[in-house]
Order: C-alpha cells, then structure tokens, then sequence
C-alpha cells in the first residue's frame, strides 16, 4: 500500500501566546486568561457555523490551539445571522450580548488577519447575513427582495 500524499501543513502567522495578546490588546482585556476566555468561546461559536473547506482552510491559518477549539465543534443546522450568533454565544457562554458582541469583535479581527482576504470572503460568502461586520470588514451583501 502506497502512503497518499499529504498537504503541506503552513506554520500559522502568529503563535496562540502571540495571538492572546493581540486579542487582548484589542479587546482591551485586563488578563491574558480572560483573552482565552474570550478566543475559546468565540471559535467554538464560529465552529458551530462553518463548514466545508472554508472551516478546513481556516483551522490551517490559525494556532493549534485555536485550530482545535474551531474544529472541535459539531456544525449546527441552523444558520445563525450575525446577530443571531452573538445572541447564542451570550446565552451559552452566561453574558451579556454587549459583552458576546465586544469579544467577538477583538478575536474575529485577529482571525481575519491570519485568514487573509482571500479565505476571509470565502468565509463570508458562506455565513448568513450579518458576519462582515464581526470580522472587522463592510457588509457588502445586497438585501434579496422580499418574495
């Protein structure tokens, strides 16, 4: 039996104690372990709604750390709007939707970063209305006319 070829694994840009960091300077966190908090929750979220190649190619960019909170999560068949998926993270993570929304902003920023554009619109294109503006970007999508 022949060994298949297996795809070059990339280094992400940035190690998981370099990612901590930049979350908790965006996110203004008073603790390095609250930044993990914040990380974990939010990937796991996001993990709940991503699928296919895009949720392959993103768990590639990113720490293995964060790679595994992303990956380990079952897909949900309901599609969460942006909305939507703040609400669902305050209400498992027992916060405020202020506060879902505000660590939400300071990991998807950081996960957009080690994306790049290119897998980050592909990632958008997939998820409902309502993500561009989580991940730190302009909502481009036109409104569909109502039927």
């Amino acid at each position: 039996m022949f060994d298949q070829p297996r795809p070059h694994r990339v280094q992400p840009a940035m190690t998981f104690e370099q990612m901590l960091d930049r979350v908790r300077h965006e996110g203004a966190h008073p603790t390095r372990e609250r930044a993990e908090e914040a990380v974990h929750t939010v990937l796991a979220s996001l993990g709940r709604q991503l699928v296919g190649d895009e949720r392959v190619d993103l768990a590639q960019c990113l720490p293995v750390e964060a790679a595994l909170t992303l990956t380990a999560q079952i897909p949900a068949t309901e599609r969460l709007t942006g909305w939507g998926f703040i609400r669902d993270m305050a209400t498992r993570a027992e916060t405020t939707p202020a506060i879902a929304r505000w660590d939400t902003g300071a990991v998807l920023t950081v996960v957009a970063l080690l994306a790049g554009p290119d897998l980050l619109a592909r990632i958008l294109q997939q998820l409902p209305a309502g993500y561009a503006l989580l991940f730190g970007q302009a909502e481009l999508r036109q409104p569909q006319p109502a039927a």
